[in-house]
């Protein structure tokens, strides 16, 4: 997969993409990332980004000047892009649009803004896609990037080293994860699941997804209207609510 990010803040990814899932994905060719520094794109001396807005208020507006220079740079190797810009007044962000987007054959290219925002005109001539992550503010579009981003990753082919854990991720089964435990079998006089460590896979399996189905139940039961569940979990279902209720 190619991804391409234009931000004042190119550190932050340079930093992110470094690490981990990341770095791995880069090291075996899974992943290619590109960084641009919106301010290279500017043409006077102390390399504005910003202006005040037109009608008035608080805040600064990024100018669209400098994300045309850069996203036409960008576009000038001819490489098919989707053109991602994340913003609160964009689709909810959920793993079926990160599963989506995985499969994507496009370069994926992500318009980062901050202050009060970008002028609306980018949005209009180049956003294919705009993404929301939360009903909440943040500071700038480089976390809601680098979120995306990173449930994107993790999903290719060679990215994750154990790629069966991607099958029991929370929201991959439509439901929330089960409770993991590792060593010590005791810690603050808590002790792991007497289950877990009787070497049968069938149980663990059975009290995995018995888990995740309460939990899912208790924290999120909108999802379970809309999960793929078998009979053996409607089953399950009904009798963590004898237990519960």
């Amino acid at each position: 997969m190619h991804i391409a990010v234009l931000s004042i803040l190119p550190e932050v990814f340079s930093a992110y993409l470094g690490q981990g899932i990341m770095r791995v994905a880069g090291e075996k060719g899974v992943l290619k990332a590109d960084v641009y520094n919106l301010r290279d794109f500017t043409s006077d001396r102390h390399r504005t980004v910003d202006d005040t807005p037109y009608g008035g208020g608080p805040g600064m507006v990024m100018k669209p000047e400098p994300f045309d220079e850069a996203i036409r740079h960008i576009k000038s190797d001819g490489i098919d892009t989707l053109t991602i810009m994340p913003t609160p007044q964009g689709r909810s962000f959920d793993q079926s649009m990160a599963e989506k987007l995985s499969k994507e054959g496009r370069r994926l290219l992500f318009l980062c803004g901050r202050y009060e925002g970008i002028d609306d005109r980018v949005r209009q001539v180049y956003a294919d896609e705009e993404i929301s992550v939360g009903d909440y503010v943040l500071s700038g579009a480089e976390l809601p990037a680098l979120v995306i981003i990173d449930a994107v990753v993790r999903l290719l082919p060679g990215a994750v080293g154990d790629e069966r854990s991607l099958d029991e991720e929370s929201f991959s089964w439509g439901i929330l994860d089960y409770s993991h435990y590792t060593r010590p079998p005791q810690w603050q006089g808590l002790s792991v699941p007497e289950v877990l460590l009787s070497g049968n896979h069938r149980q663990i399996q059975l009290w995995r997804r018995k888990e995740a189905l309460k939990r899912t139940l208790k924290r999120r039961p909108d999802l379970l209207e809309k999960a793929h569940l078998s009979d053996e979990d409607l089953k399950l279902l009904e009798s963590i609510k004898e237990e519960e209720y």
